[in-house]
């Protein structure tokens, strides 16, 4: 399946760089939103209850190389097939997904925005390190998309991705936070970790008619137990 790239309204794309496909500047565009204003006034996505905003890494979320050995050493390498979170009502199939010839990450085709998005050069759920799935928050095609919910979610809850070699991995949610495109936190979201997590990642905030795109990302931060 080839993905489509970044840039569904309007705005700049996001752009992964360096030889780990490390994303320099991740989520600023519109590659996670709809394809075109509606006439009647769209629903606004549900916000995080605390949605602080911050420039750098968390300690937390960015474990020390000599954090505890005993964490675990994870599953080995499979593709997810598909995501299921029981609080907003998602169980969506997933699409693979990797970088354009410019750069730019991936995102599943506005046409088919019910579907959520792996970013393949990084770790599988359930791998050590940081998996990252992306979504759609809305689309002129079908209206409220795969993620339109995720900013309900809160700590606690579980988010649950079957794979390949039919192992299904569940996720426990610690955080879940909004960003304004200019401050997404790329370090937490794709950077090294010494443990199996999960990063959610879809557009929110209010949308911009002018810019024609969210303002915000919304970033699910969940682990794997132990």
């Amino acid at each position: 399946m080839t993905a489509t790239p970044a840039g569904g309204r309007h705005g700049t794309p996001w752009r992964a760089a360096g030889a780990a496909v490390v994303v320099v500047v991740a989520m600023v565009g519109a590659g996670l939103i709809g394809a075109s204003l509606k006439t009647a006034p769209a629903p606004l996505p549900p916000q995080p209850l605390a949605a602080p905003v911050t420039t750098g890494p968390a300690v937390a979320d960015v474990p020390a190389p000599d954090a505890d050995p005993d964490l675990g050493t994870g599953l080995a390498r499979s593709a997810p097939t598909t995501i299921t979170i029981p609080r907003i009502g998602v169980d969506a199939s997933i699409m693979s997904l990797g970088t354009n010839p410019d750069g730019t990450v991936q995102v599943p085709p506005l046409e088919r925005a019910q579907l959520a998005g792996w970013y393949e050069p990084g770790p599988s759920p359930g791998e050590i390190g940081n998996a990252v799935i992306v979504g759609h928050v809305d689309s002129a095609e079908i209206g409220p998309a795969v993620f339109f919910s995720l900013g309900a979610l809160q700590p606690g809850d579980t988010i649950t991705v079957t794979r390949e070699d039919g192992q299904q991995v569940t996720f426990t949610v610690e955080s879940v936070k909004a960003y304004p495109k200019t401050q997404f936190p790329t370090e937490q979201v794709y950077g090294p970790s010494d443990r199996p997590g999960l990063r959610v990642v879809t557009c929110g905030g209010t949308f911009d008619k002018a810019a024609g795109s969210y303002p915000d990302n919304v970033v699910v931060f969940a682990s794997m137990p132990v």
